[in-house]
């Protein structure tokens, strides 16, 4: 094969994959939930955590608190700052999942499940039918 047609070919098939609608799609989930993860990191760092640190005692942010075993610091809580900052993404995406998607499904469901009305000829039919059984 002729390396030019193979690599006409190649860039032909990556274009095709490349702009489906499904990958764009992907692409754009993507960029949007990078984004959100930065609104919710901002909103655990610079909110969420230092309200924490005001309720507890003590003299330090969350930034600060560490435990310092054989001269080593350990910073649990920045670990706890992460573990905040988890819970509420998986709480945001549960809520847009489940809650959310999983009602405009429910509702597609129930739209596909619902039988059409019957058409004209359908009623005849069924008159015809119901007056047969009160002949016999």
């Amino acid at each position: 094969m002729n390396p030019k047609k193979k690599v006409s070919t190649m860039l032909e098939e990556f274009k095709n994959f490349a702009l489906k609608g499904n990958v764009v799609d992907l692409a754009i989930g993507v960029i949007i939930g990078a984004a959100f993860g930065k609104i919710v990191d901002s909103l655990v760092k610079h909110i969420i955590m230092p309200c924490i640190s005001v309720i507890l005692p003590g003299q330090q942010g969350y930034l600060a608190w560490k435990w310092i075993v054989n001269g080593k610091e350990i910073p649990y809580g920045l670990f706890i700052g992460e573990i905040v900052n988890f819970l509420i993404v998986a709480l945001a995406l549960y809520i847009f999942i489940v809650k959310f998607i999983g009602l405009i499904m429910k509702n597609k469901k129930e739209e596909a499940q619902a039988p059409p009305p019957p058409t004209k000829d359908q009623e005849l039919l069924g008159e015809i039918r119901d007056l047969l059984r009160k002949s016999n």
